[in-house]
């Protein structure tokens, strides 16, 4: 078990953890606990009763946030040559062709958190699979990152829009903000994912589908979400 901080110690002592939060409430005792002298990223973990194993019962999307995730997130867009100076001026970080392709196969660095290509370049862009792969940084038709609109999609994913997929566990982590957000904000974003989750369930889930919801921050301890109530993130959501 790994050894934990004096800080994040001293925050476990404050609540219950044992004990699920109102949505609200679990978010505000979040924001007390992140004292680290950086922004810290505010997280939801989500349990999800499905089967990874399963390739029907996978959860892989996108979602866009009310408020943004108060990140700068560096975008890539691998296109024909009409339309890299489409999605440089929509925004991305590096755009290119074929040669970029071979940029990284010869080792450049990964300088992005997101890679779009327009559905002409998965021929070239499915070279690069060892090494976006092991990342999350494949695009895919399902996350929204393979499309024939590249300014369209760097403007969103610079705004705040999120790609999210379960774990091997079953499990899915979504970054909903910053400590330095409002907690209205905050729950805008938990709702916002929280309603988008339970739309994408697989049809072959079976039982209980939400079975956890926490949230943290960097630093901090969970704090448990009462899942009994979320009909009122949905509500919220809608």
């Amino acid at each position: 078990m790994p050894q934990r901080g004096k800080r994040y110690r001293d925050a476990a002592k404050g609540y219950d953890r044992l004990t699920p939060y109102p949505a609200a409430q679990a978010l505000e005792l979040v924001k007390t606990f992140a004292t680290a002298k950086f922004d810290e990223t505010i997280e939801a973990a989500y349990k999800l009763g499905i089967d990874p194993r399963k390739a029907d019962q996978a959860v892989r999307g996108t979602i866009s946030l009310p408020h943004g995730t108060g990140q700068d997130v560096r975008v890539a867009v691998f296109a024909p040559a009409d339309k890299i100076s489409e999605a440089l001026a929509a925004g991305a970080d590096v755009a290119g062709g074929p040669e970029l392709v071979a940029e990284l196969q010869e080792g450049r660095d990964l300088d992005f958190d997101v890679a779009i290509a327009t559905p002409d370049m998965m021929a070239e862009v499915g070279k690069l699979g060892r090494i976006l792969g092991p990342r999350g940084l494949m695009p895919n038709p399902k996350s929204g990152t393979v499309t024939p609109d590249v300014a369209k999609a760097v403007s969103e994913f610079k705004a705040g829009r999120i790609e999210y997929r379960n774990d091997r566990y079953g499990n899915v982590h979504v970054p909903i903000g910053k400590a330095s957000f409002d907690v209205d904000q905050l729950l805008d974003n938990l709702a916002a994912t929280t309603s988008e989750l339970l739309r994408a369930k697989p049809a072959g889930a079976k039982g209980r589908y939400l079975r956890q919801l926490s949230v943290s921050s960097t630093m901090g301890p969970g704090v448990k979400v009462d899942i009994g109530r979320v009909d009122e993130l949905v509500a919220r959501a809608s």
